[in-house]
């Protein structure tokens, strides 16, 4: 590829995709765009930063010398504000004009915010970005009390990290269990224990009506009446795809940029990978599906013969120490059978799905180490029935039966 690309966005897709490239083809022009005033770092480690324990500047993906060494061109703090796919174009906050032949939108997804009385007071955070994190540790002190909306993962993390900063912390969801999508009750029983035991308070079934306030926010109103007295709250309740410069280009769209098998959107010169793209319906909020998009669109602007076919889905949660692991279909319909290992003194938990001999789900608790293993299982729709004795006990107790 010798013609000249132009990344829009700079997470950990589009570092991805540039390390993709680079390995394939060392010559092609790429330059990459990004709003935030940051070089590309790892959001998965942002609960870390807000606990403490990480430093910002040991997020950064790769150093400045390694796209100096692979002659990328990158741009940060300039948001692209248009395209103009007839001059294929691209236009930046600061009015230049970038040329392109090939576009990808790397563009990620927006946090979603309540439309809640008083969501617009200070004292009320998003949890999603670098900036966000920044804000909540300047905001979070030690007795400071904060409320966190949403039990799903970003939620976790959020009230994970303001816990281990100090925060008198309280995570409210609106279901009747943490991670419904990816956990089973048991699972989730257990997570919540566990959050309670690193001084988490959770409150499932908690449905938010407004936040209370005059000049800031002092608390989250429930619908049932209850009040929770709040110095900070933080909507951490899920994210929607930032297809936003994509529909004002025209570019086909449902929840996200629509792409094909080849990461194409409906302009053939542009291609979307990660969060902003929705590809056959799905629309992935994980690092792990943007990683195979990034590998599978690479392979395609190199020339070779690449099709991304969809992910299976998993979540690898690892938040002051609570391990969890979840992949495939957990729902144990009709036709499944369940392998059930659990230890009480250890912690630990395991349910694997089995469906007409093949595993198709897997959820972990307390030990994840096997993670990668039934993941593999599930993606490859390998036999297991032969294995089943010893299934649970994970891939070492399998290679000492072989």
């Amino acid at each position: 590829m010798t013609a000249p690309l132009v990344i829009i966005g700079n997470g950990m897709a589009a570092a991805r995709l540039c390390e993709e490239l680079r390995g394939r083809d060392p010559a092609c022009p790429v330059t990459v765009v990004g709003a935030e005033p940051h070089p590309a770092y790892n959001r998965v480690l942002l609960s870390d930063v807000l606990a403490r324990k990480v430093a910002v500047e040991d997020l950064v993906l790769k150093p400045a010398a390694w796209w100096e060494r692979h002659g990328i061109h990158v741009m940060q703090g300039v948001p692209a504000t248009g395209i103009d796919r007839t001059e294929k174009t691209v236009t930046l906050s600061d009015g230049s004009v970038l040329p392109y032949s090939r576009l990808v939108l790397a563009t990620g997804s927006h946090p979603i915010r309540l439309p809640l009385p008083g969501a617009d007071l200070p004292g009320v955070l998003t949890f999603r970005d670098l900036k966000d994190v920044e804000a909540l540790i300047a905001a979070a002190r030690p007795g400071t009390r904060a409320v966190v909306i949403g039990g799903g993962l970003l939620g976790l993390e959020a009230a994970s990290g303001l816990a281990a900063a100090g925060a008198e912390t309280t995570l409210v969801h609106l279901m009747d269990r943490l991670m419904e999508r990816q956990l089973d009750p048991a699972a989730a029983a257990l997570l919540r224990g566990s959050l309670e035991a690193r001084g988490v308070k959770v409150q499932l079934e908690a449905d938010s009506a407004r936040i209370e306030g005059t000049d800031r926010a002092c608390g989250l109103r429930l619908k049932d009446g209850t009040l929770l007295p709040a110095d900070l709250v933080v909507m951490a309740c899920g994210v929607r795809p930032n297809a936003d410069l994509a529909r004002s280009a025209g570019l086909s769209c449902a929840r996200g940029v629509l792409v094909d098998d080849q990461l194409a959107t409906s302009d053939p010169a542009i291609h979307a990978i990660g969060e902003c793209a929705e590809h056959r319906g799905a629309v992935y909020g994980l690092v792990a599906p943007a990683y195979e998009q990034a590998r599978a669109l690479a392979a395609h602007l190199c020339g070779e013969r690449a099709a991304y076919e969809g992910s299976t889905v998993s979540t690898n949660l690892k938040v002051s120490g609570v391990y969890v692991f979840s992949a495939g279909d957990i729902t144990g319909g009709p036709g499944c059978e369940d392998i059930l290992l659990t230890d009480t003194g250890r912690g630990t938990y395991r349910r694997l799905i089995l469906k007409e001999g093949r595993l198709v789900g897997a959820v972990l608790f307390g030990d994840t180490s096997d993670g990668l293993f039934y993941l593999d299982l599930i993606t490859r729709h390998a036999p297991v029935a032969h294995l089943r004795a010893d299934l649970a006990f994970g891939r070492s107790a399998l290679e000492r039966a072989a």
